[in-house]
């Protein structure tokens, strides 16, 4: 017998999210401009069955049927993400009104519905033109985020009721500019690192252009997750932790505590370092963390080669990822780990302790191969079950002392999933992409019944 579901707190904020690229469709419309991801999914090769977002979900046209669905379902925030190119088409200069009229709608949506907005401002969706300008390996890059996080917070800051400038630094860093296999496509090892500092620098600007604005209520969605020796050996624990120190305190430590993780590190990025860690460091309101699953590291082994989803590690890293095991996998070949989110959750804890704001879990979800709807059905039990075992997890971490206010589960509606393209569903809503008709996955329902 199943033990029953834990209560949580009566103000504990039930979500889900979103992101614009992956939903949105419509990249030629309203004036929007080009992004690095309408570059890179064009080029061939680069996305599972040449897959682009220049449909996707049609979240711009039916977005008023997406909040509907929301708000059948009860949950109490929607976080999307604000297209930088739907806004400033080449990523500074003039608004471009048509698309920032979008949001103005979204958002009015979203409140008559009785939804908070949760605002992304950047979703990985660079404009093109500020790639082309040097994108986040040039400092300029921040100082134009943070013209344009002003332009967003003065517009919607008197109804958007979270606001996170960053998703996910890491992945942009590492597979965007380190590995090559995410927009914008470069392979540059370590010399990504200055996207790493540019990105939060850009954070950090923001949030005082946000506040600057009137906005409130102001956090980070980061991408982070347990390493995990592949062996007690000192060679193998030293491996995890160097990873660690790359995937999660180099992205976290900045933030919270306004310094690198490692000197060496501080040493690679450009620009006046110091100072720009007083504006990284800008103090949140909360912390967002996106979990997933966690990673096994090993010394690497000679004639060894380091991989990380299909893409070759920089050359002399003292680290390979391995394949845990033991565990039942997504058909995105994930692994599914429930004690991982519990895991994480008190590493933040352990590791910022009274300087740790008031934790979010921004995104937490996963792909099924989900059947066609039959009846208006759509069975997936497993993602049932993922949802299930990792909010018992947060519940444990919330039992043993986490500040933790919500739980934002990805995603609102099945996408496009970047390099992966439209073979992975991870969306509580099933999408015939062919039709655009929604139809409610069991999962929904079940997550309608927890929200209660």
């Amino acid at each position: 017998m199943t033990d029953p579901f834990p209560t949580f707190p009566a103000d504990f904020l039930w979500g889900a999210a979103s992101a614009s690229y992956q939903v949105e469709g419509a990249v030629d419309e309203d004036g929007r401009g080009r992004s690095v991801w309408d570059t890179f999914s064009a080029e061939p090769g680069r996305v599972v069955d040449g897959d682009t977002g220049a449909v996707a979900a049609d979240h711009y046209h039916r977005y008023a049927e997406d909040v509907a669905l929301l708000r059948d379902l009860g949950v109490g925030a929607y976080r999307f993400s604000i297209a930088w190119p739907r806004v400033q088409p080449d990523g500074s200069g003039p608004v471009n009104e048509a698309g920032l009229g979008f949001y103005d709608r979204l958002v009015d949506e979203l409140c008559a519905a009785g939804i908070a907005p949760a605002a992304t401002l950047f979703h990985w969706d660079t404009p093109q033109a500020i790639e082309d300008a040097g994108g986040w390996l040039s400092r300029d890059t921040a100082e134009r985020f943070a013209d344009y996080a002003s332009i967003v917070g003065e517009r919607l800051g008197d109804r958007v009721r979270m606001w996170m400038p960053l998703n996910e630094p890491v992945v942009v860093t590492m597979f965007g500019y380190a590995l090559g296999n995410h927009a914008p496509g470069r392979a540059l090892g370590f010399e990504a690192l200055p996207a790493a500092h540019h990105q939060l620098l850009g954070h950090g600007l923001a949030v005082r252009a946000l506040r600057a604005a009137g906005c409130s209520s102001i956090g980070i969605a980061s991408n982070h997750a347990p390493v995990w020796a592949a062996s007690g050996s000192e060679e193998d624990t030293q491996a995890a932790s160097a990873y660690s120190t790359l995937v999660n305190w180099l992205f976290a430590d900045p933030v919270l505590r306004g310094e690198y993780p490692a000197p060496e590190l501080a040493a690679m990025v450009p620009g006046p370092v110091v100072e720009d860690l007083k504006t990284i460091s800008e103090p949140l309101d909360w912390f967002g963390i996106n979990y997933y699953r966690p990673t096994l590291i090993g010394a690497l082994t000679d004639g060894g080669e380091g991989h990380v989803e299909g893409a070759m590690l920089p050359p002399g890293l003292p680290f390979e990822p391995r394949e845990i095991t033991g565990y039942p996998r997504t058909d995105f070949d994930w692994p599914v780990v429930p004690d991982g989110l519990r895991e994480t959750v008190a590493l933040f804890t352990e590791r910022y302790g009274d300087a740790l704001p008031p934790l979010y879990i921004t995104e937490s979800g996963c792909s099924y191969h989900d059947p066609d709807p039959v009846d208006g059905r759509v069975p997936d039990p497993d993602r049932i079950a993922y949802h299930d075992a990792h909010l018992r997890a947060l519940h444990q971490a919330m039992a043993d002392g986490a500040d933790v206010r919500g739980y934002f589960a990805w995603s609102a509606t099945d996408n496009f999933e970047w390099a992966a393209g439209y073979r992975e569903r991870f969306g509580l809503v099933h999408v015939d992409y062919a039709t655009q008709r929604r139809t409610p996955k069991d999962s929904y329902h079940w997550y309608k019944s927890i929200i209660g």
